[in-house]
């Protein structure tokens, strides 16, 4: 028997996708599936430390900035948890990343569109029914199963970056996303070396600092970058985060929008200032019993890696980016917070015809995010190259998904705000920013 045909199906299940699930969950004449091949929602386990804290606020959670009065809010978590006052009293606006992990998990448990444990292995379309097939298998029967729908959200995430020169060394350094499951086995070692330097490397940074002493390793710290950039968290750059500037940031050519990726960094990869002052004060505590067995380097770009099994160390060589000189490192223990890359899933093959790629490979992606005319394929955070620092910020899910519920529906069923940044982006319009108007107006008038 022929399945029926959804009218989308959601393709992995990380927050955003999991946002657009609660957000449909109540529009009774749209029909959604969502597979996931995990058994379960667990986000990024690897870094759940115990005081590790968002960096959005807790409104950016999965519904209320398009809904505020959906069931699935984090403050009705809260409530059915019995845990509301205590939040209140706590007086933080920052979830805890393992708060904010339970919240999605309970999430899950209220949604009936949420299949787990499908491993999408194929995707193709089907001309004659006007629809995508959506080949999948169960991971735990092995059973094969077959889903149709008119349109597809793709929400396959990212996965680690490795650097080209650490390559052939995967199987023994640690990727940052891994790092809780390694952590015992790396303090077992006499020298620790983390490279990287965003919110997940001062995490890490931190939470092995606190070993040291019971320990007894070295702890390195490198960077390629000038310095250990906190994330820009004024007003006025937060008005970033906005349709206006979505808006502006699409409209520029793309070599014009890849350079403003690559300076904008401090806008959402930076760290939180309260972890760079936390990192600065323990460490001048520490030294007050003496020497702190611990290096911090900036300017350092990371050029070859070799584990040598001989040694059982890594032997790294790095170039120091201002003085322009090359120096080598031996490390038994190697860490790298170097970020992340959009996966590229290979069930996609059979409609690459379907999709619109830039010359790099990269999605061209609308601006309501879809990738191809067809306006059936659509995205979620494989937009930084076209939509700009919003992509991978849960302030802006919302938003997102509000956009492609429109899309899916045809009508706007989360009326979104407008224009309520108080700056402008772009050249302004000469009818209102016109020096000579403005001067006219305040010239005094005769009596």
């Amino acid at each position: 028997m022929q399945s029926r045909i959804h009218d989308f199906i959601a393709i992995g299940l990380g927050p955003f996708n999991l946002g657009l699930a609660c957000l449909t969950d109540p529009i009774d004449d749209l029909d959604g599936l969502f597979l996931e091949r995990r058994s379960s929602f667990n986000w990024h386990p690897g870094l759940l430390l115990e005081d590790a804290t968002l960096q959005t606020p807790f409104m950016a959670d999965l519904v209320t900035l398009a809904d505020p009065t959906s069931r699935f809010s984090f403050l009705n978590y809260l409530k059915s948890q019995g845990r509301l006052y205590n939040f209140y009293i706590r007086e933080h606006f920052f979830l805890l990343r393992n708060e904010y992990n339970q919240y999605c998990q309970w999430v899950t448990t209220q949604l009936r569109t949420l299949r787990f444990n499908r491993d999408v292995e194929r995707v193709e379309y089907n001309e004659a029914e006007g629809c995508y097939h959506v080949h999948s298998r169960d991971t735990i029967s092995g059973e094969t199963r077959l889903h149709r729908a008119r349109r597809l959200v793709l929400g396959t995430g990212t996965e680690p970056m490795i650097p080209a020169c650490c390559g052939n060394d995967r199987d023994r350094l640690v990727h940052a996303s891994e790092y809780l499951e390694h952590k015992a086995a790396l303090q077992a070692m006499p020298a620790i070396t983390l490279v990287g330097s965003g919110q997940s490397a001062a995490e890490i940074y931190l939470d092995l600092l606190e070993g040291i002493d019971e320990h007894g390793y070295t702890l390195n710290w490198v960077t390629r970058s000038p310095r250990f950039f906190p994330l820009e968290y004024g007003k006025l750059t937060l008005e970033m985060t906005s349709p206006d500037y979505i808006d502006y940031f699409h409209a520029l050519p793309q070599s014009t929008r890849d350079r403003l990726i690559r300076e904008q960094k401090g806008l959402y990869k930076g760290i939180n200032l309260d972890l760079i002052n936390a990192i600065y004060d323990r460490l001048y505590t520490m030294s007050l019993n003496g020497p702190v067995d611990t290096h911090l380097l900036t300017c350092a770009a990371l050029e070859q890696c070799h584990y040598n099994p001989g040694r059982r160390r890594f032997e790294l060589t790095f170039s120091h980016t201002e003085q322009a000189q090359r120096f080598t490192h031996q490390t038994q223990g190697l860490i790298l917070a170097t970020g992340y890359t959009p996966r590229l899933p290979d069930f996609l093959a059979p409609i690459e015809h379907r999709i619109h790629r830039d010359d790099a490979g990269r999605y061209v992606v609308g601006r309501y995010y879809s990738i191809n005319t067809h306006n059936d394929l659509f995205v979620q955070n494989a937009e930084l190259h076209t939509h700009g620092l919003v992509a991978p910020d849960l302030g802006m899910a919302c938003y997102r998904n509000a956009c492609i519920i429109r899309e899916l529906t045809g009508r706007e069923v989360y009326p979104v705000e407008q224009s309520f940044t108080f700056q402008s982006f772009g050249t302004p319009d000469n009818t209102v920013f016109t020096p000579e108007r403005a001067s006219a107006e305040r010239r005094p008038t005769d009596a």
